[in-house]
């Protein structure tokens, strides 16, 4: 038996007239966000009439649509087909992309904000976000948090939130997951283009806002660009899509302040290599599979 058709059976619930909700695992996983977006992606390429929206999540998926233009049993009988359709598939594979992000780790932005909600807010005040997850995580200092953080590939298992934010899933073995709580209490203000982490998901925040997560540096480029000026908003005012595969790429000062005069300039692309995504390879030998992956990424051309 495969690892996706081992996968438990998802729950079928109604929300209102208007809402219909998979649930595919209570718990993060690559089989149920596999599940999770092969369906959504199967039902976004139905067209059906009358369905207005499809939200595909870390283990679960949301439609939403119109009573008056689609039966809900044909609805759900669609999204059953459909799932039993990527259960039962001999390839469980997603086309998608590798992306590398540069990201300036122990900036001063975040350093400020994280000294400004302490208090109050944090399991650990007297120290910085780092310090506080490499201690939760059983390393010796932030240092080897960062270059856990950086040295393997990140899933994107959903975007939300706010526009444009990707969540994102570690590709290593349960037992090296990072992760760390949020803080006790929400911020007020989380700069834009932070690199957050709640339990065991990474975040970009897209934009400037509120925010709970652990603060670890900034990417240096938007993620988010309603303008559409640069060239990897042409199609789309959001970088990521569910399914995309992160590489976090380590930059100083330096670099951080060439990757924003580019951004000025309207010349900025990110490093990025189309991939296909094998859920089963993934499960069966994360770290020889990540390494073909990175491979392709050194392939790449900005």
């Amino acid at each position: 038996m495969t690892e996706i058709l081992n996968a438990p059976a998802a729950r079928y619930t109604w929300g209102g007239d208007e809402f219909l909700f998979v649930e595919f695992d209570e718990a993060m996983d690559l089989k149920a966000n596999y599940l999770a977006t092969t369906v959504a992606q199967g039902l976004t390429a139905l067209e059906l009439d009358g369905i207005v929206d499809v939200c595909p999540a870390n283990a679960s998926l949301l439609v939403r649509f119109d009573p008056d233009a689609l039966d809900a049993g044909e609805l759900e009988r669609r999204t059953r087909e459909l799932e039993e359709q990527a259960r039962e598939s001999t390839q469980h594979t997603v086309r998608t992309r590798i992306i590398e992000v540069p990201v300036w780790y122990q900036d001063p932005y975040t350093a400020e904000v994280v000294q400004r909600f302490r208090e109050g807010y944090h399991q650990d005040p007297g120290g910085s976000d780092l310090d506080y997850a490499a201690k939760v995580n059983g390393l010796d200092d932030a240092a080897e948090f960062i270059r856990r953080h950086h040295g393997s590939p990140w899933l994107v298992s959903m975007v939300g939130f706010v526009a444009g934010l990707p969540f994102m899933y570690q590709l290593v073995p349960r037992e090296r997951q990072l992760q760390v709580p949020k803080y006790l209490s929400p911020r007020t203000d989380t700069p834009p283009l932070t690199v957050g982490h709640g339990g065991c998901f990474a975040c970009i925040y897209s934009v400037r806002g509120a925010g709970g997560y652990q603060m670890f540096g900034v990417a240096a480029a938007p993620i988010y660009e309603p303008e559409q000026t640069l060239p990897d908003f042409q199609d789309f005012l959001i970088l990521f899509r569910p399914g995309d595969i992160v590489k976090f790429r380590p930059v100083e000062e330096a670099e951080y302040r060439a990757i924003q005069e580019q951004v000025e300039a309207g010349t900025w692309r990110y490093k990025q290599a189309p991939v296909t995504f094998d859920v089963e390879a993934a499960l069966a030998d994360p770290d020889t599979y990540n390494r073909t992956l990175l491979e392709a990424l050194d392939g790449a051309e900005n």
